[in-house]
Formats: structure tokens, sequence, C-alpha cells
């Protein structure tokens, strides 16, 4: 069975509004390395639309730094899903799907394949619940921004989800990335 992975960038105080971070470069590396043995990421309408078409246009311009550049070549090669029931199409190699993301999920997670990384905050609980989710990889910021939308909303579980923490790494900027699996 393949392993499902949660990846996101939070503040200090638990808000995941990438707007309000400024990664260094050693962070694109760490996500592009990441990206080495997932071959499918698995988006909300919310995150799919803030990655793309962004990161597809640097990936095709070739602006940016050249780990930008990398990260956004990667993240474009690689298979996607999105749950949405408003999208019309989404390219870069996208299906949509409309309804049921955990049943989906538990589908594409017997599949062969290398691991599945999930994106979305508004599925996180859901996901949790359905016990679908092995490992998370937080990247906390050193910004706390008391604004946007929390990583998990209170009352959002029904009971404590109990993790074991595999690596840490710290980068120059202050932020630190944590590496948990499910117990």
């Amino acid at each position: 069975m393949r392993t499902v992975t949660f990846g996101m960038n939070i503040s200090l105080d638990g808000y995941c509004d990438h707007t309000t971070f400024t990664p260094e470069e050693a962070l694109y590396d760490y996500f592009t390395s990441m990206m080495e043995d997932v071959d499918l990421l698995f988006f909300g309408r919310v995150m799919y639309e803030l990655m793309f078409p962004y990161w597809a246009d640097v990936a095709k311009n070739q602006s940016g730094t050249a780990d930008e550049i990398s990260f956004a070549e990667k993240l474009t090669s690689i298979d996607k899903v999105v749950v949405s029931r408003t999208l019309e199409n989404a390219p870069y190699n996208t299906r949509i799907i409309r309804s049921n993301p955990a049943a989906e999920l538990l589908t594409l997670k017997q599949l062969p394949g290398k691991k599945i990384s999930v994106d979305s905050v508004s599925m996180l609980p859901e996901l949790i619940t359905a016990g679908l989710i092995d490992e998370f990889r937080l990247v906390i910021h050193p910004v706390i921004v008391g604004r946007g939308r929390r990583l998990i909303d209170a009352g959002s579980l029904q009971e404590n989800l109990h993790l074991k923490l595999v690596d840490t790494i710290t980068f120059k900027s202050g932020c630190v990335a944590h590496h948990y699996q499910k117990r």
C-alpha cells in the first residue's frame, strides 16, 4: 500500500497562508527532494489554484532562481488530483474529482506506485479521521501572522492523533522542518 504524506508551510501560530512566507532557497531544495518519492499530488481547489498556473509558468518560462525552477519543473511534471465542485477544467496533468475525497484517496492509496502527497488544509480533518495520512511534513516559519487558515480548526478532530518525530531540519532562515509518522 502506498504511503500518504501531508506537507504544509505554517507560521509559529499555526496559520497556513503561503502569501505571508518568504522561503529561502534551501526550502525549495527540501521540497523538491521530498517530491522524488512522490508520483501523485492530491490537492483541494484552493491550494491547487494557489500553485497553478504560477509554478507551471515558472517552469515554462524558466523564470526565478535555479532552485525555484527545479521545484517548478518537478511539481508540474507530477500527476495531480484536485477535489473541486466548481473547477471546470484543470490542466497540468490534473484530474478533477467532485466528491468523497477520502474514498478516492483510499482507492489511490491501494494502487501501486510511489508516495501520494496531500496538500489541502480543508480536507485534512476528514483524511486524518479516515486514517489515510501516514506522515506529516510541516515546515514552521519563524513568523506570527495572526490571520488566515489554521492547520486544524478547533473541534475538527474527534480524538488526538499521536505522532512519532522522525527527523528535524533547521534552516538558516530559522524555518524548522519536522517529519512525523503515525504511531
